[in-house]
Formats: structure tokens, C-alpha cells, sequence
């Protein structure tokens, strides 16, 4: 699956589990964070897709995904970098 497909993907699940993917400028590498019980995750555009794609996949790996549908591919690319940081 091509990269602008998981980024749907996960835009999608976010949208589905009322999480705002908040993308901006800076020095910093994003992740997830709860402000006042709303959940977001927050990306570096100026990062390779790449990479906003791990942050994206490390922070709903945070999250209770049993119960929610989500495509055999972004499924398989979250468990994927959840067993990358289990390893680092």
C-alpha cells in the first residue's frame, strides 16, 4: 500500500475514534496527548511522510484498537512499529 493510503487510512481511524490529527511548523517530532479529554495527535508537516506515518502508527499503538475496524494493511503497519519499539 502506497504511503498517501495509510496516511487516508489513518485519517480515517482518527475520525472514527474522534482523534484530531493536528499537523504544523516546528521543532518537534509529534506523537499523541490528551488536552482537556480531547485526543490528539500532532505531526510535523515538515517531516517526510514517512516518518509522520511512524508517529502516526507509535501513537494509535497507544490506543485501544480491538474494538474498532481497521484495514489489514494499517493494522498489519501499526503492530509492525509497535514490535520496532518493543525491540529499541
Amino acid at each position: 500500500m502506497k504511503q498517501e493510503e495509510l496516511f487516508g487510512h489513518f485519517e480515517k481511524l482518527a475520525d472514527q475514534m474522534t482523534v484530531t490529527i493536528l499537523e504544523g511548523k516546528g521543532d518537534f517530532e509529534g506523537g499523541y496527548c490528551t488536552v482537556n479529554g480531547d485526543h490528539f495527535i500532532v505531526l510535523n508537516k515538515t517531516r517526510p511522510l514517512e516518518q509522520r506515518l511512524r508517529v502516526l502508527a507509535g501513537s494509535f499503538s497507544e490506543l485501544e484498537l480491538n474494538e474498532q475496524y481497521i484495514v489489514p494493511a494499517l493494522r498489519e503497519f501499526i503492530e509492525s512499529h509497535q514490535l520496532e519499539t518493543a525491540h529499541a
